[in-house]
């Protein structure tokens, strides 16, 4: 297997959310796939933050392409020169308030959607969490803490009793996985 050469690469639009670009692609059989769209996003960091009495931190907020509320763990993009790792306690701190004194153990950095965007999804765990400090949250931010017991969090999602998005269930399944292994 080879990879596709790119012949040409032309941006239908750049914005600070994230920038359209149109690629001339050439394959390995000589095929030429003349518009092929990729989405260039930032990557992001997420993290299932836990209290010491297994209370999953979530954030509830208003998705508008979803057009209604959602249930999701924090997660953000990364700022100029911080590490991932600085990125997600960021977002924690100024969504939720929540703190911890371990380190955030990465669960894995996972593509987006690989076949149209360049983006990648960091993943932590964040335990032994305390709620120190009030949120800061950006202007257009409008967000609600909700804890709720670990074990239920599972229960709610596997019986779509919550709505919530992928990358907050696949999360909530990568902890439940590292926990039941330690």
């Amino acid at each position: 297997m080879k990879k596709w050469t790119k012949l040409e690469s032309t941006y239908l639009y750049k914005t600070p959310f994230g920038n359209l670009r149109s690629d001339k692609c050439k394959l390995p059989n000589g095929n030429i796939i003349e518009n092929y769209y990729v989405n260039e996003f930032s990557n992001w960091v997420n993290a299932v933050v836990l209290t010491d009495d297994m209370k999953i931190v979530l954030v509830k907020q208003y998705r508008h392409a979803g057009d209604d509320f959602f249930l999701e763990i924090p997660a953000g993009i990364i700022e100029a020169d911080e590490t991932f790792e600085e990125g997600i306690l960021r977002e924690v701190r100024e969504e939720t308030g929540y703190i911890s004194n371990t380190v955030p153990i990465k669960l894995g950095e996972f593509y987006v959607n690989p076949s149209t965007q360049n983006n990648k999804v960091i993943t932590y765990l964040i335990k032994n969490a305390i709620k120190g400090y009030d949120q800061d949250l950006d202007e257009n931010e409008d967000i609600e803490i909700v804890l709720m017991d670990f074990i239920e969090m599972g229960k709610a999602i596997k019986n779509n009793k919550i709505k919530t998005q992928l990358f907050t269930a696949s999360a909530y399944y990568m902890v439940k996985d590292f926990l039941s292994t330690k």
